[in-house]
Protein backbone atom coordinates (compact mmCIF):
# COMPACT_ATOMS: atom_id res chain seq x y z
CA UNK A 1 0.00 0.00 0.00
CA UNK A 2 2.87 2.39 1.03
CA UNK A 3 4.27 1.82 -2.92
CA UNK A 4 0.71 2.95 -3.99
CA UNK A 5 0.77 6.05 -2.14
CA UNK A 6 4.54 7.32 -2.99
CA UNK A 7 3.82 6.35 -6.68
CA UNK A 8 0.72 8.99 -6.65
CA UNK A 9 3.32 11.29 -4.74
CA UNK A 10 5.90 11.11 -7.32
CA UNK A 11 2.74 11.58 -10.32
CA UNK A 12 1.56 14.22 -8.18
CA UNK A 13 4.96 16.11 -8.40
CA UNK A 14 5.68 15.34 -11.85
CA UNK A 15 2.31 16.34 -12.64
CA UNK A 16 2.62 19.64 -10.65
CA UNK A 17 6.55 20.14 -12.30
CA UNK A 18 5.02 19.89 -15.25
CA UNK A 19 2.80 22.86 -15.03
CA UNK A 20 5.69 24.78 -13.97
CA UNK A 21 8.00 23.92 -16.87
CA UNK A 22 4.48 25.15 -19.10
CA UNK A 23 4.57 28.57 -17.20
CA UNK A 24 8.49 28.97 -18.17
CA UNK A 25 7.55 28.44 -21.51
CA UNK A 26 4.71 30.85 -21.78
CA UNK A 27 7.01 33.03 -19.99
CA UNK A 28 9.89 33.12 -22.43
CA UNK A 29 7.13 33.07 -25.59
CA UNK A 30 5.70 36.06 -23.73
CA UNK A 31 9.03 38.01 -23.27
CA UNK A 32 9.96 37.47 -27.37
CA UNK A 33 6.76 38.90 -27.54
CA UNK A 34 5.18 36.18 -29.64
CA UNK A 35 1.73 34.56 -30.05
CA UNK A 36 0.82 30.71 -30.13
CA UNK A 37 0.88 31.41 -34.05
CA UNK A 38 3.59 33.43 -34.39
CA UNK A 39 5.83 30.84 -33.20
CA UNK A 40 3.95 27.92 -35.38
CA UNK A 41 4.40 30.64 -38.34
CA UNK A 42 8.25 31.22 -38.03
CA UNK A 43 9.41 27.64 -37.19
CA UNK A 44 8.32 26.58 -40.36
CA UNK A 45 5.20 24.71 -38.51
CA UNK A 46 7.63 22.93 -36.28
CA UNK A 47 5.87 24.21 -33.05
CA UNK A 48 2.27 23.45 -34.06
CA UNK A 49 0.78 26.30 -31.57
CA UNK A 50 -1.89 23.73 -30.74
CA UNK A 51 0.89 21.56 -29.21
CA UNK A 52 2.86 23.97 -27.75
CA UNK A 53 0.13 25.35 -26.17
CA UNK A 54 -0.77 22.04 -24.50
CA UNK A 55 2.92 22.22 -22.85
CA UNK A 56 2.25 25.86 -21.48
CA UNK A 57 -0.47 24.80 -20.09
CA UNK A 58 0.76 21.32 -18.39
CA UNK A 59 -1.11 19.05 -20.41
CA UNK A 60 1.05 17.55 -22.28
CA UNK A 61 5.19 16.58 -21.41
CA UNK A 62 7.78 18.00 -23.93
CA UNK A 63 11.01 15.55 -24.78
CA UNK A 64 14.20 16.93 -24.29
CA UNK A 65 15.16 17.01 -27.98
CA UNK A 66 12.10 18.89 -28.50
CA UNK A 67 12.62 21.08 -25.71
CA UNK A 68 16.26 21.52 -27.01
CA UNK A 69 15.26 22.73 -30.24
CA UNK A 70 12.41 25.53 -28.73
CA UNK A 71 15.81 26.89 -26.58
CA UNK A 72 17.45 27.20 -29.93
CA UNK A 73 14.34 29.04 -31.61
CA UNK A 74 13.23 31.31 -28.64
CA UNK A 75 17.30 31.75 -28.43
CA UNK A 76 17.80 31.14 -25.02
CA UNK A 77 19.97 28.67 -22.83
CA UNK A 78 17.78 25.22 -22.16
CA UNK A 79 17.86 26.04 -18.54
CA UNK A 80 15.90 28.91 -18.82
CA UNK A 81 13.14 26.72 -20.23
CA UNK A 82 13.10 25.26 -16.90
CA UNK A 83 11.22 26.42 -13.61
CA UNK A 84 13.83 27.56 -11.14
CA UNK A 85 13.40 25.53 -7.94
CA UNK A 86 13.28 26.84 -4.20
CA UNK A 87 17.19 25.64 -3.86
CA UNK A 88 17.57 27.85 -7.10
CA UNK A 89 16.46 31.33 -5.79
CA UNK A 90 18.57 34.14 -5.45
CA UNK A 91 18.77 35.89 -2.22
CA UNK A 92 20.58 38.79 -3.76
CA UNK A 93 16.93 39.32 -5.01
CA UNK A 94 17.85 39.95 -9.31
CA UNK A 95 15.13 40.86 -10.71
CA UNK A 96 14.35 43.79 -8.75
CA UNK A 97 14.97 46.88 -10.59
CA UNK A 98 15.24 50.37 -10.48
CA UNK A 99 13.98 53.38 -12.15
CA UNK A 100 17.34 55.48 -12.11
CA UNK A 101 19.07 52.72 -13.77
CA UNK A 102 20.32 52.45 -17.55
CA UNK A 103 18.58 50.71 -20.25
CA UNK A 104 21.19 49.37 -22.98
CA UNK A 105 19.10 49.05 -26.77
CA UNK A 106 20.31 45.27 -27.70
CA UNK A 107 19.16 45.54 -30.86
CA UNK A 108 21.73 48.28 -31.53
CA UNK A 109 24.32 46.32 -29.91
CA UNK A 110 24.24 43.45 -32.28
CA UNK A 111 24.99 45.59 -34.88
CA UNK A 112 28.52 47.08 -33.77
CA UNK A 113 31.59 45.71 -34.40
CA UNK A 114 34.87 45.25 -32.57
CA UNK A 115 36.46 43.87 -29.34
CA UNK A 116 34.20 46.17 -27.27
CA UNK A 117 31.20 45.48 -28.27
CA UNK A 118 32.11 41.51 -28.31
CA UNK A 119 32.88 41.75 -24.69
CA UNK A 120 29.70 44.19 -23.67
CA UNK A 121 27.56 40.96 -25.23
CA UNK A 122 28.98 38.79 -23.56
CA UNK A 123 28.69 40.69 -20.27
CA UNK A 124 25.03 41.65 -21.53
CA UNK A 125 24.56 38.09 -21.93
CA UNK A 126 25.36 36.86 -18.15
CA UNK A 127 22.90 39.58 -16.65
CA UNK A 128 20.13 38.44 -18.90
CA UNK A 129 20.84 34.40 -18.14
CA UNK A 130 20.90 35.68 -14.44
CA UNK A 131 17.76 37.44 -14.34
CA UNK A 132 15.89 35.28 -16.93
CA UNK A 133 15.38 38.57 -19.04
CA UNK A 134 15.29 37.76 -22.78
CA UNK A 135 12.86 40.08 -24.86
CA UNK A 136 16.79 40.43 -26.69
CA UNK A 137 15.74 44.13 -27.35
CA UNK A 138 16.75 45.96 -24.17
CA UNK A 139 18.39 45.35 -21.23
CA UNK A 140 18.02 47.34 -17.69
CA UNK A 141 21.90 47.79 -16.48
CA UNK A 142 22.11 48.30 -12.64
CA UNK A 143 24.30 50.88 -11.14
CA UNK A 144 26.19 47.68 -9.59
CA UNK A 145 26.90 46.44 -13.13
CA UNK A 146 28.07 50.12 -14.56
CA UNK A 147 31.96 49.16 -13.12
CA UNK A 148 32.10 46.40 -15.38
CA UNK A 149 30.45 48.04 -18.30
CA UNK A 150 32.74 50.83 -17.60
CA UNK A 151 35.94 48.67 -17.79
CA UNK A 152 34.94 47.15 -20.91
CA UNK A 153 34.54 50.84 -22.30
CA UNK A 154 37.50 51.86 -20.61
CA UNK A 155 36.17 55.06 -18.75
CA UNK A 156 34.94 56.24 -15.36
CA UNK A 157 31.80 54.40 -13.80
CA UNK A 158 30.20 58.14 -13.88
CA UNK A 159 30.89 58.68 -17.43
CA UNK A 160 29.61 54.78 -18.76
CA UNK A 161 26.69 56.37 -19.38
CA UNK A 162 27.67 58.94 -21.50
CA UNK A 163 29.51 56.49 -23.56
CA UNK A 164 26.96 54.07 -23.59
CA UNK A 165 24.89 57.01 -24.96
CA UNK A 166 27.31 58.24 -27.02
CA UNK A 167 28.00 54.46 -28.76
CA UNK A 168 24.00 54.98 -29.54
CA UNK A 169 23.25 52.27 -27.20
CA UNK A 170 21.53 54.17 -24.38
CA UNK A 171 17.75 54.08 -24.22
CA UNK A 172 15.92 57.09 -22.68
CA UNK A 173 18.38 58.82 -21.10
Amino acid sequence: MADIDLTTAESEQDVAYGKRVGERLRAIRRQKRMSLQDVEAESSHEFKASVLGAYERGERAISVPRLHRLARFYNVPVSQLLPRTDDDADADGLDNRDDSNVTVDLTRLELMQGGDAAMLTRYLSMIQMQRQDFNGRMLTIRRDDLRAIACILDTSVDTATTKLADLGLRLGG
